[in-house]
């Protein structure tokens, strides 16, 4: 043991650290011998910060040591990963959980207004002139999807992205995505004079929980036609626990030497593209834009055509896409905040702090409607088109760091402990509140039926959402695509006949016919009306799959299942009757282990009865 002691005592020495700097946590002072000067660094951090509960279940030296060396090879992980290390985190992290616990306001000194933006209507010449714009424009941006969560929360144990956006065809969120920006490299390279080689990129932002299956998804399906090397992967570390108000780190309930770490959100995605050199290369390849979306939103790619025209057109540096908002909506408002001071941004305003900093402001009725049934204030959707010149100049002066928050959730009113552990988070779409008054940020609104059916509930949750709000689940999360695309066609001449209301895992949903196209059959609307003519009938139980580019629907009458495949060099000419007794939605219990997780927490699964298909 003497030895031990000397050894410890030696290393202390050559650190310049007092022999006794370890006596408030006597059971890690008796194992300092078997840690490297690293680690021993690290553990003075962790004691000057007043973390030496974390020694407190420590065993005698030569029990556990491999564990205790594993502990420290974790807290080098957490160190290295956070600006500032592990020392600034808990700093930061007292001074926001004082903030809270206070109930200070962080919007104090700011009045709201409503910013300036783009409203659209889908189908008009602005809307489509937009679209237009956007089509040209889009071979110059690079997409960045951020997909570091689970489907947990849906009922589902898989990544998200690997769900099916909708269950007729059974393509899955990420297949989509890809196919779409593949459908629009096409179409505006198109566009282009002169000989067009762009390859869109595709950044996608994994975290522990989802990078290998990520890689699994894409390898095991040829990358869904991307080239490899167009798509990269950046993965984003976690961030420590904090088990209370003295920011004391939580130890993981499962391994006594280790720290429960949780995500810190998706506004990693800027420090992750900074640091990967990624942007200024794109800047060097002609990129002009970089879109930013999340991972199970099975309509958002229908709003970047004429998003990404407004951008152009009206040389946004900054534009959140969002759609019409009810008043205490539980969605962000885009809202300009003006401090007393002269400062300004234009930021999304979390639902639950605009209706108090409206009425503290001077607007006594808080967060209402307006004569357009809908709060002034646009409701953030989390996609993103950034200009990447302005992009990565204030990138260069953060290093990506976005303003951080803190939502604990307390056991009482006393707020003196949490219900669990809590941890400093930031999103992505706090980006602006670091830019500099000259720049220009905007907003683009959507009608919602085209560009938002969000799936983040599971079936439980879904059925106690209040009747007339948004679901957000899978169940209507597939639903809205059929609405949208039975609307677009509507919107160009075809007679789509009226939904009906169906239950299923206790929501009652509109079901529409089950319309769906491969998206290098349409990326825009000019593309829809361009591929279906004369006077086309689709009935209610009908379902309709388009998988080829050059197939043309006239004078169709569908009652029933119509399937059409062909090769992207043949044209097609679809038209006449079909009437057979099609695929019809079953009933599936949410609770029914024998039916597949993607299946149940929909409710429903499609029986194919009888179909025409064509090759």
């Amino acid at each position: 043991m003497a030895s031990a002691v000397d050894s410890a005592t030696e290393k202390l020495s050559k650190l310049g650290i007092d022999a006794g700097f370890a006596s408030s946590a006597p059971n890690l002072q008796r194992n300092l011998h078997i840690l490297s000067a690293e680690q021993i660094e690290l553990a003075k951090v962790l004691l000057e910060t007043r973390q030496s509960h974390l020694f407190e279940h420590w065993a005698e030296p030569g029990v556990d040591d491999e564990e205790k060396k594993a502990f420290f090879d974790q807290v080098t992980r957490l160190n290295s990963s956070y600006p500032g290390g592990l020392a600034s985190y808990i700093k930061i992290a007292r001074e926001l959980l004082a903030d809270s616990k206070a109930g200070r306001n962080p919007f104090d000194g700011f009045t709201p207004s409503v910013p300036k933006g783009e409203t659209l209507t889908f189908g008009d010449d602005s809307f489509m002139s937009f679209e237009d714009a956007g089509v040209k424009e889009v071979r110059k941006a690079a997409f960045v999807l951020v997909a570091g969560g689970l489907g947990e929360r849906l009922g589902y144990n898989g990544i998200k992205v690997a769900l099916p956006r909708e269950t007729t065809t059974g393509t899955c969120f990420l297949q989509h995505y890809i196919e779409t920006m593949l459908a629009f490299q096409d179409a505006s390279c198109k566009l282009a004079e002169g000989e067009c080689r762009a390859k869109i990129p595709l950044v996608i932002m994994t975290s522990d929980d989802t990078h290998s299956r990520t890689v699994e998804l894409l390898e095991s399906n040829s990358y869904f036609g991307m080239e490899p090397d167009q798509v990269k992967l950046l993965k984003q570390e976690k961030v420590a626990c904090l088990d209370d108000n003295d920011a004391r780190l939580a130890v993981d309930p499962r391994n006594k030497y280790r720290i429960q770490t949780k995500p810190h959100g998706h506004g990693d995605v800027h420090s992750l593209l900074y640091s990967s050199g990624l942007l200024n290369e794109w800047c060097d390849a002609g990129f002009r834009w970089v879109l930013f979306f999340q991972d199970t939103n099975g309509l958002l790619f229908n709003a970047i055509p004429a998003s990404l025209g407004v951008s152009a057109t009206r040389q946004y540096h900054v534009n959140s896409l969002a759609v019409p908002r009810k008043a205490k909506e539980a969605i962000g408002g885009i809202t300009r905040l003006t401090h007393a001071d002269g400062r300004s941004m234009v930021i999304n305003v979390e639902y639950n702090q605009l209706d108090p900093l409206l009425r503290a402001t001077g607007f006594p009725d808080g967060d209402v409607n307006c004569e357009t049934g809908y709060s002034p204030f646009p409701g953030n959707i989390n996609q993103l088109i950034l200009e990447l010149g302005p992009y990565i100049e204030e990138l260069t002066k953060t290093g990506g760091a976005i303003k951080e928050f803190v939502n604990p959730k307390y056991k009482d009113a006393s707020k003196t402990s949490f219900k669990s552990s809590t941890r400093l988070e930031c999103m992505m779409q706090d980006y602006p509140k670091t830019l500099p008054p000259s720049a220009r940020v905007g907003f683009t609104v959507m009608e919602p039926w085209l560009a938002y059916a969000p799936v983040k509930n599971n079936p439980e949750d879904a059925a106690k959402v209040p009747k007339g709000n948004p679901y957000h689940s899978a169940t209507s999360g597939e639903m809205l695509v059929y609405r949208a695309n039975s609307l677009i066609l509507r919107q160009a001449g075809v007679q789509v006949a009226d939904p009906v209301q169906q239950v299923f895992n206790g929501q009652e949903i509109e079901v529409w016919p089950r319309i769906t196209w491969k998206p290098k059959w349409a990326t825009t609307f000019k593309d829809v009306k361009s591929k279906v003519g004369g006077s086309c009938l689709i009935s209610q139980k009908s379902t309709l799959v388009i998988k080829g580019r050059n197939i043309f629907v006239k004078d169709l009458s569908l009652d029933g299942a119509l399937v059409i495949d062909a090769a992207d060099d043949k044209e097609v000419k679809v038209e006449g009757s079909v009437q057979n007794k099609g695929w019809i939605l079953e009933n599936v219990d949410y609770k029914d282990a024998s039916v597949p997780e993607e299946l149940r927490i929909r409710g429903f699964r499609i029986n194919k009865i009888e179909q025409l298909e064509k090759n």
